[in-house]
């Protein structure tokens, strides 16, 4: 059968390619073109890290930083989807992928490299509505994995970006280390929610980080509570409580906990809302879909983020 390529050498199908044997460590260098380099992370999958990592892009581009996220989940890639874009990106005339871009912000995926699904692999109902759904896994092992994650690190031409926003997958295996190896990472975000078990596994993902002499910039808390359309009162779900508004519940333990006995910062919160989920699903993110709302406590609470992380790596909050 015949092996179907990627462009820069990956392939869709068959056994992993063959590449020069490189001898000794990986050396870190810089990502071409490429200012400053933030990850962000959670260890662990279901957090809302990649809505939470598209839209503080977004809130960097549309303060007129230039502004692009690699998204390093080869097996559940979500920017496609969360910036509303698809297609194969065309190669440059030294052989590098070309972004795709929308909002303002240039991105890169793994699921702008996938083949269109088979036939047999689509399942499909009557309803014009309803989305066909793709079975297709992709199944690779790690040998597979290092040579996409190089070729998407080093391949890509980003042109001048003052940030590249890395969105992690979850877990703390070879994409991980891969990045963590063969990139200068100016800094590392992580994002938890208010729950002990989803906690657990972000402490883990900074033991990494340190592991690695990347600088940990703080702790972001997804999900960390419910407001009250018609009351505006905040009832924090996962650890109970509730708080008129404009006040907070008192952090004793959790997150803010976490944060002071890692000797790292507390971000901020993201609350729970149905719209932030609404908005991601139909690639729409918070921050482009409640622009002109000054008052959006969604779009607030990303913004408001993303200029402690700007700061905290020297870039200027326009």
């Amino acid at each position: 059968m015949t092996t179907r390529c990627y462009p820069k050498g990956l392939p869709r199908s068959g056994t992993p390619p063959s590449f020069p044997r490189r001898r000794g460590l990986p050396q870190k260098r810089k990502i071409r073109d490429v200012n400053k380099v933030v990850a962000v992370s959670s260890a662990k999958g279901g957090v809302g890290k990649s809505t939470i990592a598209v839209n503080i892009a977004l809130s960097f581009a549309r303060r007129g930083i230039r502004t692009g996220i690699l998204d390093t989940d080869i097996f559940g890639p979500s920017i496609p989807t969360l910036l509303n874009l698809s297609g194969e990106p065309r190669l440059d005339d030294k052989n590098c992928l070309v972004p795709l871009t929308n909002y303002g912000l240039k991105s890169m995926s793994m699921g702008y490299l996938l083949p269109p699904p088979s036939p047999e692999s689509t399942i499909t109902t009557s309803d014009p509505n309803t989305a066909p759904l793709d079975t297709t896994p992709i199944s690779w092992r790690g040998l597979m994995v290092s040579k996409a994650m190089n070729q998407l690190l080093h391949s890509v031409s980003w042109g001048p970006l003052d940030i590249l926003i890395l969105d992690l997958p979850p877990g703390t295996g070879d994409v991980q280390l891969t990045i963590n190896q063969e990139v200068v990472v100016d800094g590392a975000v992580i994002v938890s929610t208010p729950q002990d078990i989803a906690l657990r596994d972000a402490v883990r993902g900074y033991g990494l980080f340190q592991k690695m002499d990347v600088p940990v910039l703080g702790m972001i808390r997804n999900m960390a509570f419910f407001a009250c359309p018609h009351c505006g009162k905040q009832t924090r779900i996962f650890s109970g409580g509730i708080s008129g508004q404009g006040h907070e519940c008192q952090d004793n333990s959790g997150v803010v906990a976490a944060c002071e006995r890692l000797g790292i910062d507390f971000l901020g919160d993201v609350p729970l809302d149905a719209r932030v989920c609404e908005d991601a699903d139909r690639g729409v993110p918070t921050v482009v879909a409640e622009e002109g709302d000054d008052r959006s406590a969604r779009r607030n609470a990303f913004l408001n983020i993303a200029e402690k992380i700007a700061r905290k790596v020297g870039l200027e909050w326009k």
